[in-house]
């Protein structure tokens, strides 16, 4: 148990420092919970957790630096924290592997789209909120924070690819904003889990420990280095979890 817990730890830490950069980190802790054998319903309830407690410290670091748009923000949460609710509660009752072939189509299209478009999110573009930005916004919040709330898998990377795509930020801003949707997406997510005593807190505080110290490496870089840095790692991860769902489909 001792040895798996410090496995864990491990993974769910760089998971943590590359979740805070580009998204996708869930990639990385939620197949680590699986391979230590515990239940799916509880590794996911668990993973949420420790990505809850990790994903805190980010959206205070980007909002220190001013990376975040409240005056957005103030419409969209609402509609992430209840498509959240929702998708938390529907993966309790259903299998989740339904939405593997959509998922894979969209992260091969804003991977392969985000690679060759060499200029989308270097720049931030971001004009004013408009009427029609917002109502994109909150169709993007709840969706994303349905999908969240089933499964998870690669939603930071949708989010920034969402965020940039409709407000035209570069890829430092919308993480920063991607981050705050993120970690209230992700309180849902747990209270729902919580409930249904779906958390295993032996193994998740200790992990979330260490991912909160991952969170706040991975944030730092992500506002030193930029934009610059940010794309690459976010095509990697965008390509990583398509890779990732093919394959566990083709198997």
């Amino acid at each position: 148990m001792t040895n798996n817990l410090i496995f864990l730890c491990i993974i769910c830490f760089f998971s943590a420092v590359v979740d805070s950069i580009s998204g996708g980190g869930g990639i990385i802790s939620l197949p680590a919970f699986l391979l230590m054998g515990i239940p799916p319903h509880l590794a996911l309830g668990t993973n949420k957790f420790t990505s809850c407690c990790s994903t805190l410290s980010s959206p205070i670091k980007f909002t220190q630096s001013k990376k975040v748009d409240f005056k957005i923000l103030k419409y969209l949460l609402p509609f992430s924290f209840i498509g959240a609710t929702l998708g938390a509660n529907v993966v309790l009752s259903i299998k989740s592997h339904y939405l593997n072939v959509i998922v894979l189509i969209l992260l091969l299209f804003v991977g392969l789209y985000s690679l060759f478009s060499k200029n989308i999110g270097l720049e931030d573009k971001f004009k004013h909120i408009s009427p029609k930005n917002i109502c994109l916004g909150i169709i993007l919040a709840l969706s994303l924070g349905f999908y969240d709330g089933f499964l998870g898998a690669g939603v930071g990377t949708f989010l920034i690819f969402g965020l940039v795509s409709i407000y035209k930020f570069d890829f430092v801003r919308a993480s920063g904003n991607c981050k705050i949707m993120n970690f209230i997406g992700n309180v849902a997510s747990v209270l729902v889990f919580a409930i249904r005593g779906e958390i295993n807190y032996k193994i998740g505080i200790p992990i979330a420990l260490c991912m909160i110290i991952g969170a706040n490496l991975g944030t730092r870089i992500a506002l030193m280095k930029g934009s610059k840095l940010i794309k690459p790692i976010f095509i990697t991860m965008s390509l990583t979890v398509a890779v990732k769902l093919l394959y566990s489909m083709v198997l």
